[in-house]
């Protein structure tokens, strides 16, 4: 585990922050391993920096499926949020949207298991089905994951944002559609964009912060976007981005295998 300064322009005044410390953490995709040891690295820092008001601890989405452990996951937020240490937010990512399609529509299970589902029935202890076009066994498969999923488990993706502004910068999972204001965005672009996004050389209204594309390095774009998924379901290298008047640096840890 280690933290690393990207090197990057700096403008006559940085972005501001409004005085707050900020980590936002790229997706985990039930790698609790990984999850662990970055909060270390993290918890690290926050103690080093000694924040005049309580550190910011953002989650960008996509914490469930492709990893063993999204339940646990889960519960490692939900721990998080009850503690001192951190003010924890959480993004929706377009895989907490699958679960949450599936808790309704046995027929999605089919399309989630493409992208990892049957990890995350695994780790509520629900088998999933043996053919993947059998829909009444996907109906029972649908019907014991209601019964596994706790009760504070479908609060929280059922409570989780779509979009978090501080000061400079604004928060999503996936991106934003260039051309559109904030306060237009539609879900589906905030939980699923890609080229159209990570392609546009426009001037959005704040820097985005995001994770959903997966890149070998992080990637720090001066005054426009910043992405920190580094495929940790296949890696074992969480990013996170630490935020504050003064700038963005990067923080990283990798699981030990």
């Amino acid at each position: 585990m280690f933290s690393r300064l990207l090197r990057r322009k700096t403008p006559e005044t940085p972005p501001s922050t409004q005085g707050r410390l900020v980590y936002a953490v790229g997706d985990i995709h039930g790698r609790l391993d990984a999850f662990d040891a970055l909060l270390h690295v993290i918890a690290q820092d926050a103690l080093a920096s000694q924040p005049s008001q309580q550190p910011m601890l953002i989650l960008l989405g996509d914490y469930v499926d492709r990893g063993p452990a999204s339940a646990q996951v889960i519960d490692a937020i939900l721990r998080l949020a009850t503690e001192p240490g951190f003010e924890v937010r959480a993004l929706k990512g377009n895989h907490e949207e699958a679960l949450l399609q599936f808790r309704e529509e046995p027929g999605f299970g089919q399309t989630w298991v493409e992208h990892g589902g049957s990890a995350t029935l695994a780790s509520y202890g629900v088998q999933p089905p043996a053919t993947r076009t059998d829909p009444e066994a996907w109906e029972t498969a649908r019907l014991a994951f209601r019964e596994a999923l706790p009760e504070a488990h479908r609060a929280f993706f059922e409570g989780l944002e779509i979009m978090i502004t501080l000061g400079d910068y604004a928060f999503v999972h996936a991106g934003v559609r260039p051309g559109v204001p904030l306060d237009r965005q539609v879900e589906r672009d905030l939980l699923w964009i890609r080229g159209e996004f990570l392609q546009s050389t426009a001037k959005f209204e704040k820097i985005i912060v995001h994770g959903h594309t997966p890149m070998e390095e992080p990637q720090i774009i001066p005054g426009r976007r910043i992405g920190v998924d580094t495929g940790a379901y296949a890696t074992g290298l969480l990013t996170a981005v630490r935020l504050d008047d003064g700038g963005a640096r990067i923080l990283q840890a990798r699981a030990v295998r």
